[in-house]
């Protein structure tokens, strides 16, 4: 049985290389899962898992992704963690008793560091506040995001984030430590799960004290901003959003990139921007409402040329909208002793239909055009509507059989 491998993270999260001695190298059977490992790793070639005695590879854990980094110049695609013992895995074995060098992806491991710390200020600061709970975490590549059972409106969302930017300002002292269970036992602190064992507590004086696995910056100071992105109702309570640090930064130099693109495409000023696509929205609409209006006078000319004894019909024309195209299917089958059918678009980026009939179960000609034409759509007996990718030639010779 092998022994729990040594945390080194847990004593100098900010330590980049270590040496360690390899207790075991297995080749991996599973495929991992590429979303977790940013599909760095081609699944396709031997991979291996191996266990250290000690490391600084964080595994994923507690809802946050695993370090990346180097053992002897060779990546680390993955990391993880059962029953103490830490499995790192790469493409080249390492023979057990070799000794190794790593180095983690300090870019990585800090920007982590960053997040997770601002994740434990929001989540003192909502819990002390207005009492809801932590109930999910995750610590992506690019995305934070935090569960709680309780909803916050807008104001008091705005509020959180001041507070905890105030705790980043102050540049308070983080700690990390494995505390006795009788201190423990007299702590107040916040877990989403029963805990065996050895507990790790990280206080951030003020706004939390929580059990935590994860690496944290040494002063809130290093977390640089807390910013709020998102923030939505989700299972009875809200999931928030959050970038910190590095990633604020990167989040608002993009915001800003499209920001602008947009302001000069609008000839508006950043400041008014909001207000000048208000007034394109409207003038969007309006147009629409006039097309609308010239198309619908145009089908019901069509339909008043349409003979009054017509049998079957099948009609190509243009981009119509939704409602006009309903509209001049309803005035076609008045006419139409058969199968009405129009189809609007083009061969280059297909047609939106509807075929109907007050005369006949419209629906086995429907499943023809599904089966051969992969059309995608569904309706009743008298009327089918969807949108087919196949060729005005291919749709008359279909309706033609």
């Amino acid at each position: 049985m092998l022994p729990n491998t040594i945390k080194l993270y847990d004593s100098d999260a900010y330590r980049t290389h270590f040496n360690a001695s390899v207790l075991s190298c297995e080749r991996r059977s599973k495929p991992l899962n590429t979303s977790q490992n940013g599909g760095k790793a081609d699944n396709e070639k031997p991979l291996y898992d191996i266990i250290l005695d000690q490391t600084l590879f964080f595994p994923e854990e507690g809802g946050q992704n695993a370090d990346g980094g180097i053992l002897n110049s060779h990546p680390v695609f993955d990391v993880q963690i059962k029953d103490g013992v830490i499995r790192h895995t790469t493409d080249t074995p390492f023979p057990p008793g070799s000794q190794v060098e790593g180095q983690i992806d300090w870019q990585s491991r800090y920007s982590n560091m960053q997040q997770h710390s601002g994740e434990h200020i929001m989540s003192g600061l909502i819990h002390a506040r207005f009492g809801y709970d932590n109930v999910g975490f995750h610590l992506g590549i690019k995305n934070v995001t935090l569960d709680f059972n309780g909803i916050l409106t807008p104001e008091q969302l705005e509020q959180i984030e001041s507070l905890a930017n105030e705790a980043v300002w102050k540049n308070i002292g983080i700690d990390a430590a494995y505390l006795p269970k009788a201190r423990l036992d007299d702590l107040e602190y916040r877990s989403k799960i029963p805990l065996a064992g050895p507990v790790r507590i990280v206080t951030i004086p003020g706004y939390d004290i929580c059990a935590c696995c994860a690496p944290h910056v040494k002063r809130t100071g290093e977390i640089g901003i807390i910013k709020i992105t998102d923030a939505i109702k989700y299972k009875g309570g809200m999931r928030i959003s959050i970038q910190c640090g590095s990633r604020a930064l990167e989040d608002y130099r993009m915001k800003q990139q499209q920001l602008s693109a947009v302001s000069i495409l609008l000839s508006a000023k950043l400041e008014t921007v909001a207000d000048a696509v208000g007034r394109l929205k409207d003038e969007n609409f309006a147009l629409k409402g006039q097309i609308m209006a010239l198309q619908t006078s145009l089908v019901e000319q069509k339909a008043d040329a349409v003979p009054a004894d017509a049998a079957n019909l099948l009609l190509f024309e243009p981009r119509l909208e939704s409602g006009v195209l309903r509209k001049y299917v309803n005035l076609l089958t008045v006419k139409c002793s058969g199968i009405c059918a129009v189809f609007a678009g083009n061969d280059a980026e297909g047609y939106r239909y509807m075929i109907a009939s007050s005369f006949q179960d419209v629906r086995p000609f429907h499943d023809r055009l599904k089966k051969e034409l992969l059309a995608k759509g569904g309706g009743s007996r008298e009327m089918v509507q969807g949108s087919c990718p196949a060729s005005q030639e291919q749709i008359r010779s279909l309706f033609a059989g």
